[in-house]
């Protein structure tokens, strides 16, 4: 208890001037989609990601990866392993290439004829922009698009 009493200020004051150099949150949005060839019973997609650092400092990174939903079930997961640098006070675009699985694909069908509306589709995407060592810059993102005019029910 007494070494506790000693260390914890300390640990605190590392702390709170760790939270002080914290960088500002990356802005993420989804630039562009385009259809990659696929395997068997995947789809395959390129997700282009717009990548905003409003910090004033760049940042490398070694990859990154993603998560997808779409109507709030599981749609996509994706990796890349091509570095780059966010620039400071800049942006990039971050191709990352997905995997939809048929399982995937069969569910949203399912929830399409449970009723769900298809005339908007809700997404949200996550994923972390991997900068080696412990850390890396999370990020998440989410919206609504129309849906294509052969999705909608009528």
């Amino acid at each position: 208890m007494n070494i506790l009493r000693h260390w914890l200020p300390g640990l605190l004051a590392l702390a709170l001037c760790g939270c002080a150099t914290l960088p500002d949150p990356v802005n993420v949005s989804v630039a562009g989609i385009d259809s990659l060839p696929g395997e068997g019973l995947e789809l395959r997609m390129l997700v282009k990601l717009r990548v905003q650092n409003p910090n004033a400092v760049a940042v490398p990174f070694k990859g990154a990866s993603v998560q997808m939903e779409v109507q709030q079930r599981a749609f996509a997961t994706g990796v890349m392993n091509t570095g780059g640098t966010l620039p400071a006070l800049g942006e990039t675009v971050v191709e990352v290439p997905v995997t939809i699985s048929a399982w995937n694909i069969i569910r949203q069908v399912m929830g399409a004829m449970d009723g769900q509306s298809t005339n908007r589709i809700q997404y949200s995407m996550s994923g972390k922009l991997h900068t080696g060592g412990l850390g890396g810059i999370r990020f998440g993102t989410e919206g609504v698009m129309e849906a294509p005019a052969a999705w909608r029910s009528p």
